[in-house]
């Protein structure tokens, strides 16, 4: 599907500067505490929350945060807060079109920061409309192909069962609302959705056992753009002034990522 592998690019970057900045783990507490609030903090109710909460532990988030993240979203701490979300789009180095996702508590903050940072890297924040014509909306969800068993004896861990990739896909190939599927690696399955159905379509493959690595919207560039040298690397730069920034879920670009 056009514009995954740029989609896969950004997003294996962005983890890797997340993790060496240390930012990785105040992103994923506010996307616990915004799926609690969305969803509740029961995660066997929650596949937003319970999907985050094993994302939470493979990075190593200790679970006594993540019961706090949950709290501040149900309001059973000592605080609440409340995380809106928001885009932004305007344009960078060498007119590259680019969309910053937020999750913040502070739309005001957020919008002065991001006019600054743009206005740093030579770009600058555009109006609603000004960018975003040139992207498409997705869903996009990312399973391994098994299922978890419960341990045989009281306090053994649950383990991962694998199972044939072909057989997963063709399982899940009829659910409604999916447009295309795609193998990942040894043992996983990219699958691509409409906007509009990729919470019915995650949810109808969390009920038939397969686990959720990941689920989100993308955006994808209609029309993309290359740029070479110096002119690519500011762009580079750019968005890692972005991810840098507390507040930033996710970055998008029209940009051909090498």
């Amino acid at each position: 599907m056009s514009g995954h592998s740029k989609w896969s690019t950004i997003k294996h970057k962005k983890e890797a500067n997340d993790a060496k900045k240390g930012k990785i783990f105040s992103k994923v507490s506010t996307q616990i505490t915004y799926a609690a609030r969305q969803g509740g903090g029961d995660p066997d109710m929650n596949p937003s929350l319970r999907m985050l909460i094993d994302k939470a532990k493979g990075v190593g988030f200790p679970i006594n945060n993540i019961k706090k993240a949950i709290e501040k979203g149900t309001g059973e701490g000592d605080s609440v807060i409340i995380f809106t979300e928001a885009s932004y789009e305007g344009f960078g180095p060498g007119g590259i079109a680019i969309i910053v996702d937020v999750l913040t508590d502070n739309k005001n903050r957020v919008v002065a920061d991001l006019r600054n940072i743009f206005t740093d890297f030579g770009g600058n924040l555009g109006e609603e409309g000004s960018v975003s014509w040139n992207f498409e909306t997705k869903g996009l969800i990312t399973i391994k192909c098994g299922h978890m068993e419960k341990g045989e004896k009281y306090g053994d861990d649950d383990r991962f069962v694998a199972e044939d990739r072909d057989d997963v896909m063709i399982k899940i190939m009829d659910i409604e609302g999916i447009l295309d599927i795609e193998e990942e690696g040894s043992d996983e399955l990219s699958i691509f959705t409409e906007f509009k159905n990729m919470t019915k379509v995650r949810d109808s493959i969390a009920k038939m056992g397969y686990i959720l690595k990941d689920a989100s919207i993308i955006k994808i560039a209609k029309i993309e753009k290359k740029l070479e040298g110096e002119a690519y690397e500011k762009v580079i730069q750019a968005i890692d002034k972005l991810e840098d920034y507390n507040d930033v879920q996710n970055i998008w670009t029209d940009l051909v990522i090498k």
